[in-house]
């Protein structure tokens, strides 16, 4: 994720021929798809039309300049009716009050943060009852001009630090369910194999306790308890069985 300040100033280099094509003037957003979907460019041989590169132009954002494949990423306002009708409508987002759409308010936006790599709006930082806190955008129903409309329960979703705010990608969530079905395929032939067995010794938990007694014909919720205690344990009874 970068803030919208972090991105904004950055030069814009043209990969193709090492170029400097200008320097982000601001970011256009789009408030229906709660995205950038535009970066304007502030070059001085520009002054007439206004320039912008479309956010899915960008190949990257880095910490000293935004890059593209070449100047064809650049783009005139003026020509592209779609765009120019979304710089007209000035949604800034920053500084910009945040009510429910019952009609409280919430806080004050002081930053807001966008995925690098598409451009959606992620996390919302907000000023409330002097503290900051930061609201993802899935709460959020209306990008407006001079209010940001939120769920009623928004409140109950702020988050104390922006690290919390992280978005999970597809990928990621593939991976982990990957994982998740792999953990419990190895559980289950781990049950299949043990179902039965006779335990030798004593079985501990992790405290203390008694889990398993000696002597006792191991059940499918003798084994279950054995793997929710710790990989310690579950060794420990496997090398206990006969």
């Amino acid at each position: 994720m970068k803030k919208s300040a972090e991105m904004k100033a950055l030069p814009i280099i043209s990969i193709n021929d090492g170029s400097e094509i200008g320097r982000v003037k601001s970011l256009v957003i789009n408030p229906e798809k709660g995205s950038v979907d535009f970066l304007t460019i502030e070059h001085e041989d520009w002054q007439v039309s206004v320039k912008a590169i479309p956010f899915k132009k960008v190949v990257g954002i880095g910490e000293y300049a935004v890059t593209v494949e070449n100047e064809n990423a650049v783009i005139d306002l003026n020509e592209i009716p779609i765009a120019n009708q979304l710089v007209n409508k000035k949604i800034k987002i920053n500084d910009t009050r945040v009510m429910t759409r019952k009609g409280q308010m919430i806080g004050n936006i002081h930053e807001f943060y966008v995925d690098d790599e598409t451009g959606a709006i992620v996390s919302l930082e907000l000023h409330a009852h002097d503290s900051t806190y930061f609201l993802g955008t899935e709460h959020v129903l209306t990008f407006g001009k001079d209010i940001i409309i939120v769920n009623e329960d928004a409140a109950e979703y702020f988050k104390g630090t922006v690290e919390q705010m992280e978005p999970v990608y597809e990928e990621e969530v593939e991976t982990i369910q990957t994982q998740q079905h792999g953990l419990q395929t190895i559980k289950s032939k781990q049950t299949e194999l043990l179902t039965g067995k006779r335990v030798t010794e004593d079985i501990y938990n992790l405290e203390g306790n008694l889990l398993i007694a000696k002597g006792s014909s191991l059940t499918e919720s003798d084994i279950k308890a054995a793997q929710d205690a710790g990989p310690s344990v579950f060794v420990d009874l496997t090398m206990n069985i006969k």
